[in-house]
């Protein structure tokens, strides 16, 4: 009877061991997406964003704020994980030199644990600064 207990011990020990296991993973993985998701997006919605009309004219990089923020939430909501609510800050967007600083916050689900509700915030914050290498011609 006794090795019996300890049976249900072991499997009542191993659910527990999982379900940490699982809200752990589900923050560590939200962090490390949204980091790399934030990092290509931005450099991809500034390479977009660069006003040509001007560089050609003047020969100074610049972008269009309107075309950044445009182009950043449409490569965001695109990719983004459906299951999850994202906000997201824009902080100094200078048009030149091309400048963005982009908080992106994921809020996880509700959960509760002894009696206490609650959920946990991941915040991911990104200043990208566009540089491109040309060369004159001659």
């Amino acid at each position: 009877m006794k090795e019996a207990y300890w049976g249900y011990w072991i499997i009542l020990l191993g659910l527990f061991i999982l379900t940490v296991m699982m809200l752990l993973q589900n923050y560590t993985i939200t962090s490390e997406q949204d980091y790399y998701l934030l990092k290509e997006v931005v450099d991809a919605s500034l390479h977009e964003a660069v006003d040509y009309a001007h560089y050609r004219k003047y020969g100074e990089l610049r972008i269009i704020k309107e075309k950044f923020v445009e182009n950043f939430l449409r490569r965001f909501s695109e990719t983004v994980n459906i299951n999850k609510t994202y906000r997201i800050d824009f902080y100094d967007i200078y048009e030149a030199p091309p400048k963005a600083s982009v908080k992106v916050t994921t809020a996880t689900d509700m959960f509760a644990i002894m009696g206490d509700i609650g959920s946990y915030g991941v915040v991911e914050r990104i200043d990208s600064i566009l540089e491109v290498e040309f060369k004159e011609e001659e």
